[in-house]
């Protein structure tokens, strides 16, 4: 089996039946419980979780400590999902670990998220980490990366409407999902407001846990330096990170070292094609996709996204800005011509036609709705075909 193999069956594994930790437990029991080996930050919410990790990441690194990070999606390749302080996991270990996998015999075949949970805390323990900043997928109380046992502290960056089918249905449904994550005595921060913050308030008073809620004027959330992550709602995010680490005891100059160097692919990441501006986000509900839009007073907007997705709440923050729109298809499974038209088959022909316009008027390019279509056009920009700019 080669890598390319590997990650196509690993991609096409799908859970069967309720979400919940029984096909992840059955992956570590059967490996040793590799997540006993290492403490771990937990990172919960609707947006933002990737871009605290990256401080978190940032800071571990400052201090020289043996560390790993799990995230998700990954925008190029599989391997960007799991990190440790020796780098991303190799190819070969992924296929060692994918070929152990398909050799077992489960009684409740584990799907995808399952297995690159596993997969990660396995990777985690043979590269001797200590401590690792771990991103849940969807939720938490039944997300994969809920079996965790040495929670040291947990983020919840915010709660919105996201994955509402999945998670109940409605805003107190989800936060409820995202809190049961807590742990007993285990510190929360939390930059949650509304309901979010109320549910986050209660299930933290019934379990005992310390909960800091985001308050630019507290020096428990002060930014000792400028955060390196672009636009205006990073700030939160910094500010949350920040929190994390003094509450873990990192000195103040490692916090500063984390938030100017921190990095965190596809997120308004800026590029220079041809003279033009062009900005890569993942933006894929509507909180992330208001936000965004703050950025810009105007832009020629290259749009895809996936089914299962608020698409109109999302174009609704998006398009009142947009001098011009093409649709485009983010990846495989995507929605197609029915986003609207313009339509484009091809991320980069449609990244191309845009381009066109913005010379003409001088406007930025803005690429948004999924990771999956930052990642595709992500990957025709950096051989060359861009400038990466900080």
């Amino acid at each position: 089996m080669v890598y390319r193999e590997a990650t196509e069956w690993l991609f096409a594994q799908r859970r069967q039946g309720k979400r919940g930790l029984g096909r992840v437990k059955a992956l570590v029991e059967r490996l040793g419980h590799p997540e006993e080996a290492f403490s771990a930050v937990h990172v919960l919410g609707t947006n933002g979780k990737g871009s605290v990790v990256a401080y978190l990441e940032a800071a571990f690194r400052a201090m020289g400590l043996a560390y790993g990070a799990y995230t998700s999606p990954h925008l190029q390749d599989f391997r960007e999902r799991i990190r440790t302080h020796l780098g991303v996991i190799l190819e070969e270990e992924v296929v060692e670990f994918v070929a152990w996998a398909m050799g077992e015999a489960w009684p409740e075949p584990p799907g995808f998220f399952d297995l690159a949970t596993a997969m990660a805390f396995h990777h985690f323990q043979r590269k001797g980490v200590a401590l690792a900043a771990v991103e849940a997928g969807v939720g938490g109380e039944k997300d994969a990366t809920n079996i965790l046992p040495r929670v040291a502290l947990t983020v919840l960056t915010n709660v919105g409407e996201d994955h509402l089918e999945a998670l109940g249905g409605s805003l107190e449904a989800v936060a409820r999902e995202k809190a049961g994550a807590f742990r007993q005595g285990v510190p929360v921060v939390t930059g949650a407001r509304g309901i979010g913050l109320r549910v986050a308030e209660e299930v933290a008073r019934t379990r005992g846990s310390p909960l800091y809620v985001l308050d630019p004027s507290d020096p428990l959330f002060a930014l000792p330096a400028p955060p390196a992550l672009k636009g205006a709602f990073q700030e939160e995010n910094a500010r949350l990170a920040a929190a994390a680490l003094r509450l873990l005891a990192f000195p103040e100059e490692a916090i500063a070292q984390a938030l100017r160097e921190a990095r965190h692919p596809g997120r308004l990441e800026r590029f220079l094609v041809e003279g033009v501006e062009v900005f890569l986000d993942g933006a894929h509900n509507p909180p992330a996709a208001l936000a965004l839009s703050r950025e810009f007073p105007a832009y020629h907007l290259v749009f895809g996204a996936f089914p299962r997705k608020d698409v109109q709440g999302v174009l609704a923050h998006l398009l009142p800005r947009a001098k011009s729109v093409r649709y485009t298809r983010a990846g495989e499974g995507a929605l197609g011509r029915e986003l609207g038209e313009p339509f484009f088959e091809d991320p980069g022909e449609a990244l191309a036609q845009a381009l066109g316009r913005a010379r003409a008027d001088g406007l930025p390019v803005l690429a948004t709705g999924s990771l999956y279509l930052v990642g595709a056009l992500r990957a025709r920009l950096l051989p060359g075909f861009g400038q990466n700019l900080p």
